[in-house]
């Protein structure tokens, strides 16, 4: 099966084009953006454009054996690294290393037979140091049918791990240091913070931006059969993203996407939040596992989105989201008098959840942390003004210093 249409990024491409057709596009990219953009899909078309026979106005020609081949990912000079499950061991690093090649190569063939696939996982999945290992031997043989090789690393920010055991990211980093002309490198990211410092200062970063809704709307009216009105309503929540618009629409013997279920459930974070009772936060952390905290990262996403639409529910409540729950939002918002700038606060304390899930710290805690945090800064915000503060010290009582 052929990869379908790379959808948007208009831009992005023509600068692609013309620093190709000039003989300057860099060796290592960087394409960034957030989760389900189209980052592979785009990487996957600059590989398409280095392996083309006959590229015109810096774009493959789409009908010549390279393209063909690129565009079904069997091009022998086209590497895919993608996130794996880490396999058992088989007991020595070799054959470790072999049983990751196999993990990689069975998600690869997933992904040709079915490209359209959402970007959440339940699994954890990494760009382990044997992934690299693999990766390094196959950059050291020739290329086989073109005059380069392409290796596109998905989700690079995924590499094991880069800040308590380095050796997976140093490893790749040994090859963008200094390429051989033949090679050119793709990462994508959908948190370049995550990478280290060296390997981003490595790479020329492209920043994929969402696209439209009407974009995601009419791919999932074309490519999934999806009607006009649930089509539109999954392309506000995607927020611009394909392959989120994707996670809320059932699979096979499902009743409701994967995305659709964390955005239920991120709901009941927030209302548990907001509530005037600390055991229901308590609760709510406990209903986690003690561990898996990187699991973590597309719930707190979820309650970005929620953040988002209760500062949009007192300014402008036709901006919302989540319009399946506008009465309650705008209600909520009336009823404990919450404010923008609150909601801008409390985005820093959700900021830090996220970097600390990274860290793969305790969920229990880290939830009813943010939950507490949440609490103070939404429900019983400090003032932010001198009246403010005159107003607190008239109604307990305190008299006002002269002067």
């Amino acid at each position: 099966m052929s990869l379908h249409e790379l959808v948007g990024h208009r831009e992005a491409r023509l600068a692609v084009g013309r620093a190709f057709t000039a003989g300057r596009l860099p060796q290592a990219l960087l394409l960034h953006g957030v989760p389900g953009v189209g980052k592979q899909r785009f990487g996957l078309w600059v590989a398409q454009l280095l392996l083309c026979e006959r590229p015109t106005e810096g774009a493959p020609c789409g009908t010549c054996q390279g393209c063909r081949l690129s565009t079904r990912v069997e091009h022998p000079d086209l590497h895919w690294f993608v996130p794996v499950k880490k396999p058992p061991s088989r007991g020595s690093p070799q054959r470790d290393d072999e049983a990751l090649e196999d993990a990689r190569r069975e998600r690869i063939e997933e992904l040709r037979a079915r490209p359209l696939q959402p970007t959440h996982s339940a699994d954890p999945l990494g760009l382990h140091l044997g992934t690299i290992r693999n990766l390094r031997r196959r950059a050291a043989s020739r290329p086989s049918m073109a005059s380069r090789q392409v290796f596109l690393v998905a989700n690079a920010e995924e590499l094991v791990s880069q800040e308590a055991s380095p050796e997976a990211a140093n490893a790749l980093l040994k090859l963008l240091e200094e390429p051989p002309a033949s090679l050119y490198f793709i990462l994508t990211s959908a948190e370049p913070g995550r990478l280290l410092p060296t390997i981003r200062s490595r790479t020329s970063s492209l920043h994929l931006p969402g696209l439209t809704s009407e974009m995601v709307s009419v791919f999932l009216q074309e490519q999934r059969g999806v009607d006009v009105d649930q089509a539109d309503a999954l392309a506000r929540l995607s927020s611009g993203s394909i392959g989120r618009a994707l996670g809320y629409l059932p699979g096979e013997d499902e009743e409701e996407g994967p995305l659709e279920a964390l955005r239920k459930e991120s709901f009941r974070l927030l209302r548990d939040a907001l509530s005037d009772d600390p055991a229901h936060r308590f609760s709510r952390a406990l209903q986690y596992a003690p561990s898996g905290a990187r699991g973590l990262r597309e719930l707190l996403l979820g309650l970005e989105v929620w953040l988002r639409d209760l500062a949009a529910a007192r300014e402008a409540p036709e901006a919302l989201l989540n319009r399946d729950a506008g009465d309650w939002l705008v209600r909520t918002v009336e009823e404990l008098g919450i404010d923008p700038a609150a909601v801008a606060r409390s985005m820093e304390a959700l900021h830090d959840a996220r970097a600390q899930a990274a860290g793969n710290v305790n969920p229990q805690l880290l939830l009813s942390g943010l939950m507490i945090r949440l609490n103070r800064t939404l429900v019983s915000p400090r003032p932010t003004s001198l009246k403010g503060v005159e107003d607190q010290l008239r109604e307990s009582g305190v008299p006002r210093r002269p002067g």
